[in-house]
């Protein structure tokens, strides 16, 4: 079975999360893809950050919504890292990709990216928001998409199902062998995150996971010899 390892937010164990060097570290260490979140700016631009608010990863406060680029461009995210955009990071690396939609109005500036760029085959979609993984399936036809939880009821397959996609994204804290079966029966792969120890790593194994969000490289390298 191959086992999929993919740097969360590039690598942010090691370097500023979402940040170029991130990414680009991420793809040194031979992540198999790398994941990102994504944020409309106020003007519009895809804002490669996790949170809502600038607060916890730059030394700006305030809402990402609520800035122009060129504010966001005036923070530093992290030993002297600018907040990228979506395109900069396509164009610094050349790894698969999964961009997650943080911001549901975020949908609609993805599609037109991967539409322009022909990306169906290098972006996979990913978001916490049904909502979101349904408009990104209909916007661009084929794209692969994965729906996020964190917690979740007994119909996260059936939600997966009705809105088109094709994998699942898990906390692998809350993951169970009945879920993960489920899920595979009806097609779906299920990636778990954060696996980011050697536990983690028997954990994804023992479960019959198709791989794993990691936030450190040394798990690409370990997961090769983990059964």
């Amino acid at each position: 079975m191959t086992f999929l390892t993919i740097g969360h937010r590039g690598v942010m164990g090691v370097e500023p999360e979402n940040t170029l060097r991130s990414f680009v570290h991420a793809e040194r260490a031979g992540m198999d893809a790398i994941e990102l979140d994504l944020h409309l700016s106020k003007d519009g631009a895809l804002a490669v950050m996790h949170d809502a608010d600038v607060d916890r990863t730059t030394d700006g406060t305030g809402l990402i919504a609520e800035k122009t680029l060129a504010e966001l461009r005036e923070l530093d995210a992290g030993l002297g890292e600018r907040v990228p955009v979506f395109e900069e990071v396509l164009d610094a690396v050349r790894s698969p990709v999964q961009a997650e939609i943080k911001d549901v109005a975020a949908a609609r500036a993805l599609a037109d990216v991967i539409r322009r760029r022909d990306l169906v085959d290098r972006v996979e979609v990913l978001s916490f928001h049904d909502e979101a993984v349904a408009e990104i399936a209909q916007l661009v036809p084929g794209v692969r998409t994965a729906l996020v939880a964190s917690r979740w009821k007994s119909d996260v397959v059936d939600r997966a199902k009705a809105v088109g996609a094709t994998t699942l994204v898990l906390n692998i804290r809350r993951l169970t062998l009945e879920v993960v079966e489920q899920a595979h029966t009806e097609g779906l792969k299920v990636i778990g995150w954060v696996v980011n120890t050697q536990d983690h790593l028997r954990l994804a194994r023992g479960l019959g996971l198709d791989g794993g969000t990691t936030d450190f490289p040394e798990i690409r390298r370990a997961g090769r010899f983990t059964a």
